[in-house]
């Protein structure tokens, strides 16, 4: 008869042993996710909880078209993409013979006005000279006719005597009545010279012969012919980048035609788009860091919050969301945050326009503002050196030909 076995005491130590084993791993594996709980927790509550980001960011710049203001034949292109140009650079030249010719046309008409001028001024001391002829000739009337009546007031009694022929009185009182219609004739030329002088000086009483109205209807079209001149040739107000040049030599182009843009790469701001969630935390003046996908995260910027946009993207939109339509579906808007950044980190790692940028914005200083509180400071105007210049040369111009044709 067989004897039961009993079981081996080797495989019921095994099975404790891998129990066992099986033990510490679980506790392990909870240990470990336990610890990046804490981690993680720890993490966001000195991290994540203190930071807005986003990658829905691109850098931007102020960008410059260059157009024309008036129409015009290239003659001459100075610049072509991606060339560096400084403020007043020549870009574009047009053919100014037309400009030319007005200019000259102009010049002619304002001498010509000068001369017309000067005509008005001289006929106050025309007329004054009439008026005092005119006086003259009516006193000489007047003491003539006085001396006749007196005549033919000292006859009128020696009538009655026959000392003095009826003839002669009758002749007397003829010449008194023909000196009248001259004293009458008289007064009605010294009126007459009197209104046409003071007519002439509505015309040039109180303004010299440069400050006359004619005289700078005239002026004011010789500024306009050689600004017009000036305007021949295309500078750029700012330095930077040209892009998009579509000009070639020969082409006749309209007023407002765009020829080519210049990209200021030393101006670039981001503007980085939020959701609707992140904005609350959002103020004017956090610092912020940002990372290029051009360079990577080995380079890192930093910037300050510059202002919240005034509406989200949808709202500015070509064509927006009709969103009382009946087929309505939530969608999460954005808005747009301007970052400005460090200029000299900007030197030293240049950014293009439209560029991704990702965004960690510090939101734990919330004493700023979240819409702008004051206006900006006015910004210095772009560079108008060239401009200023025609307008001095057509100042210069004008006092030159007003000086050659007033005379003294």
């Amino acid at each position: 008869m067989n004897q039961p076995q009993s079981p081996a005491p080797a495989n019921v130590s095994s099975n404790a042993g891998s129990n066992s084993r099986r033990t510490r791993a679980m506790l392990m594996v909870t240990a470990v996710v336990t610890l990046a709980a804490i981690a993680y927790g720890v993490y966001y509550a000195m991290v994540l909880s203190r930071v807005e980001t986003t990658d829905n960011a691109y850098a931007q710049a102020t960008i410059v078209q260059i157009t024309p203001q008036l129409a015009g034949t290239v003659t001459q292109v100075l610049a072509d993409d991606t060339d560096l140009v400084k403020p007043g650079q020549a870009l574009v030249r047009f053919d100014p013979a037309d400009a030319l010719v007005a200019l000259d046309q102009a010049r002619a008409q304002l001498a010509q006005t000068v001369r017309e001028t000067r005509t008005l001024y001289a006929a106050n001391a025309t007329f004054d000279t009439q008026i005092a002829s005119r006086q003259a000739e009516l006193a000489r009337a007047q003491a003539e006719l006085r001396r006749v009546l007196d005549d033919a007031a000292r006859r009128e009694p020696l009538l009655a005597s026959g000392a003095v022929a009826r003839e002669e009185y009758d002749h007397a009182l003829a010449q008194a009545q023909a000196l009248r219609s001259q004293v009458q004739a008289a007064q009605s030329a010294l009126e007459t010279a009197r209104a046409q002088l003071a007519a002439n000086r509505v015309l040039t009483d109180g303004i010299p012969v440069d400050r006359h109205p004619a005289v700078q209807r005239a002026a004011s079209r010789v500024h306009e012919a050689q600004l017009a001149l000036h305007r021949a040739q295309l500078v750029t107000p700012i330095g930077g980048y040209v892009a998009r040049r579509n000009v070639q030599v020969g082409q006749r182009v309209q007023a407002g035609t765009a020829l080519m843009s210049v990209v200021a790469l030393d101006q670039v701001w981001v503007d980085a788009n939020f959701k609707e969630g992140q904005l609350k935390n959002l103020r004017i003046g956090q610092s912020v860091k940002l990372q290029a996908d051009l360079y990577g995260s080995k380079v890192e910027y930093n910037g300050k919050v510059d202002g919240l946009g005034a509406g989200t993207g949808a709202a500015f939109a070509l064509l927006p969301a009709q969103n009382a339509s009946g087929n309505w579906i939530k969608v999460v808007q954005r808005l747009p945050v301007r970052i400005t950044l460090d200029p000299a980190e900007l030197a030293a790692h240049p950014l293009r326009v439209g560029l991704s940028m990702r965004v960690s914005v510090d939101i734990t200083r919330q004493e700023g503002a979240s819409l702008a509180q004051s206006q900006r400071p006015a910004a210095p105007p772009p560079a108008a050196a060239a401009e200023d210049a025609a307008r001095s040369a057509a100042d210069a111009l004008v006092r030159k030909i007003i000086a050659e044709n007033r005379g003294q």
